[in-house]
Parts: C-alpha cells; structure tokens; sequence
C-alpha cells in the first residue's frame, strides 16, 4: 500500500470517529479540512471505502437517508449510492487507534503531517510530542541543507530566484519557531494532560522550500 493510500484511510477514519458520513460529505470534508486530498476524486474515494468495507473497519448503512435539501454523492440526491452512510465499526476504531499511535517518519513528512495533525485531540500526548518534534528536526536539517546551497550559489542566481529562495527559507522557519511553542506547550502540560493549544493551533500551509 502506498503512503498516500494509508494516509487517506486514516483519515476516512478519523472522520468518521466524529460521525457517520455518506460519499459526498466525506469528500467534501476531505477537500475541504485536510489539503492533502483537495484534488480527490470519487474515483480514488469508493474504491478505498469498499476496501474499508471489506476489512470490517468501516459499515455501510444503505437505509439512511441524506438530509432534506442537501447533495448526496456523486451522481445526485436520487442514486444509490447517495443513501450509503458510512459508519466507523469497533474494529474500526482499534484500526484507527493504531494508526495514530505511530510517531515515524511517516507521521511528520510534508505530504503527511497535516493529516495526522488534524487528529491530535485523539493522539496520545507522547506521540504527539515525537511527531513535533521529528517534523521539527526534519524542517531544521532542510534548512541547513538550503543555507549551505543558497551559499555557495548566491553570486550565480538571479533577483527572481533569489527571491523564491528567501521566502521558502523564511517559511521554513516560520514553521520551525510555530513547532517550538506546540513542543514547550507539550512539554509543559505533561504527558497526562489533554491537549489544549496544541489543538486550536492551524499548521502552517506545506510550502516548497526548495
């Protein structure tokens, strides 16, 4: 399974830990809060579902009805597929569960870590803290690797490039010292504590630094 197909299914999950949702609501809400899947297609969205389906994470429920007045999946309020509701099962959540408590590499790269961001309320405060502070250790190599570069080729390069260079550099460390205040915030609630600012805090867009 690619990383971006894992990284969709635990967010199918996390979503509906919050509630059951049908086709179109689910898409809506995977464009719309996680930008990693803001190009996701119905294509690549059932496919996965009727994989969840199969493993027994997720239940279809065909008798529930969408909202009166409201767009139901992909090809309209009348189809059939627009009636499926999606719902998380016990299997499910311990899936779900699971996901969460892996604090890799995986959890802190640009195309991954918003998505398991958006799930700290329901992450363990230790984890959370190792992903920050991956994420962080990441974006602080980067930089690193980009000063250096940006040295050596400063007499070669062009106002417009030079310019592209600074912003990526200056976003990079914007990202860096907004990690630093969730780790201390981290640090300071202790581990038993539920998160707080590190949950009302918005991650920063993934802009390129190269």
């Amino acid at each position: 399974m690619s990383r971006r197909s894992a990284l969709l299914e635990l967010a199918i999950l996390g979503l509906l830990h919050e509630s059951p949702l049908h086709g179109y609501e689910l898409r809506k809400r995977l464009n719309a809060v996680l930008g990693a899947f803001r190009v996701l297609s119905y294509g690549t969205l059932y496919p996965c579902l009727r994989g969840l389906v199969t493993r027994g994470w997720i239940a279809e429920d065909t008798a529930a009805k969408s909202q009166p007045g409201s767009l139901s999946g992909a090809t309209g309020s009348g189809s059939r597929r627009g009636r499926i509701v999606y719902e998380l099962t016990d299997t499910g959540l311990t899936q779900f569960q699971s996901m969460l408590s892996q604090s890799g590499p995986a959890a802190w790269e640009d195309d991954t870590f918003n998505v398991h961001f958006s799930f700290f309320a329901r992450t363990e405060s230790d984890v959370r803290l190792r992903i920050l502070e991956g994420r962080r250790s990441r974006l602080e190599e980067r930089l690193d690797s980009f000063r250096s570069a940006a040295a050596q080729r400063r007499e070669r390069l062009d106002l417009y490039t030079t310019e592209l260079q600074r912003h990526g550099l200056e976003s990079a460390e914007r990202e860096v010292r907004w990690l630093s205040e969730l780790i201390e915030t981290e640090r300071s609630a202790g581990p038993a504590t539920t998160p707080t600012t590190a949950t009302t805090n918005t991650p920063p867009s993934n802009l390129n630094t190269t």
